[in-house]
């Protein structure tokens, strides 16, 4: 079960609003601000943020993304939270970041440099903020972050600027490999790891 921090305010959370096909184009090269704070139990990294995302400024934000449901499926959250939503996360000691910032239509449009690039200020970031467990969601930018080349989904043994690395499949909707189900059960594996994981770093802190 993932518990609230202790003294947390409530949130006056943002008006949910749908973005013009004008609005969306005009967010190419946007960047996100990062949902952090130090000593979360689970850090997730997204690849970079789509044009619709950017343009409504919060992550996961597409309609066809099931990273919120498979959040929920998982365990994670105590209800289905939306995009606009997400501040919540940090109550749940829960963040997101980028490994590359700008705004694209589509992921492949990153090279392979940039995503490294992204990496390193990544490294830095999981320094600095120490999360339990960083979780890479989609495999192919961890394996080029990390230079392990055959990684798959799940727990992954080199550490992470010192943090545990967890890869997860890309929640698109696009990604017919993994359904919703099988997206919901590898989020409860990773929860449940992963708060085991940080009461025991926490014990001995």
């Amino acid at each position: 079960r993932i518990s609230r921090r202790q003294g947390d305010m409530d949130r006056s959370l943002p008006t949910p609003w749908k973005p013009t096909k004008a609005q969306i184009l005009a967010a190419r090269g946007k960047r996100l601000t990062d949902l952090i704070a130090r000593d979360l139990i689970v850090l997730f990294a997204g690849i970079n943020p789509g044009l619709y995302t950017a343009a409504i400024g919060h992550h996961f934000g597409h309609p066809g993304n099931r990273f919120w449901p498979a959040l929920f499926g998982g365990g994670f959250t105590p209800r289905l939270y939306s995009c606009f939503e997400e501040s919540l996360l940090l109550d749940l000691n829960l963040g997101i970041t980028n490994i590359v910032e700008r705004a694209t239509v589509r992921a492949d449009e990153l090279s392979d440099d940039e995503l490294r690039a992204g990496g390193r200020r990544l490294l830095l970031k999981v320094r600095r903020w120490r999360p339990t467990v960083v979780a890479f969601v989609w495999i192919h930018p961890y394996r080029v972050v990390s230079g392990v080349r055959d990684a798959g989904v799940g727990p992954q043994k080199p550490l992470f600027g010192g943090s545990h690395a967890w890869v997860l499949p890309n929640p698109s909707g696009l990604n017919a490999h993994y359904p919703p189900p099988a997206l919901a059960k590898l989020f409860a594996e990773l929860r449940v790891w992963a708060v085991a994981e940080h009461e025991r770093r926490q014990k001995v802190s």
